[in-house]
């Protein structure tokens, strides 16, 4: 059976080295096995207001937070120990990770990932294919958007109906 880590980034800034909270779901044997949510604080103060109205976000919460590197050996194994990575916008994700990474001085990991806006798109033909759009779609309870861990959760959700309905990683 497939094993999945679903994973959102938040960030502070326009550069993708500024995430300020991650969450990752690991879906081992079609069950959600572990949740992981960690703010970090980014490399520099400053905070896109227009970034802190989606996610809420701001300086005085992350100030005390771990840098990414702090960050990494949780998150490290979540998503090296499965078949495939998942995300919405897996593009935007997988480039936070990565400019992470490499201002953290570690490799950034080699990882297969798919995208679950192209698969709502390839499967569903839904027109609107924003997360809680695809969540209402698909009957998935969704709490808040652009919270980390409830945009990872999400996005597990739908990798499970994708499966459900004969996606297969790789098609």
């Amino acid at each position: 059976m497939t094993s999945f880590a679903a994973m959102d980034f938040e960030t502070a800034d326009f550069k993708q080295d500024s995430a300020c909270s991650v969450g990752v779901v690991v879906v081992r044997g079609g069950q959600v096995a572990e949740r992981f949510h960690s703010l970090i604080r980014p490399p520099r103060k400053r905070f896109v207001p227009m970034f802190v109205e989606l996610h809420g976000i701001t300086w005085d919460m992350v100030r005390s937070a771990p840098p990414f590197a702090g960050v990494w050996p949780e998150l490290a194994p979540l998503l090296l120990g499965v078949d495939f990575v998942a995300a919405h916008n897996a593009p935007f994700d997988l480039s936070v990770l990565r400019a992470c990474c490499l201002a953290a001085g570690i490799a950034p990991p080699g990882l297969t990932a798919h995208c679950t806006l192209k698969i709502g798109r390839r499967l569903w033909g839904q027109p609107k294919n924003r997360l809680p759009d695809l969540c209402q779609h698909l009957g998935i309870a969704f709490t808040q958007h652009h919270d980390a861990l409830a945009d990872a959760e999400a996005c597990a959700r739908i990798v499970l109906c994708a499966l459900e309905a004969g996606w297969r990683p790789g098609s």
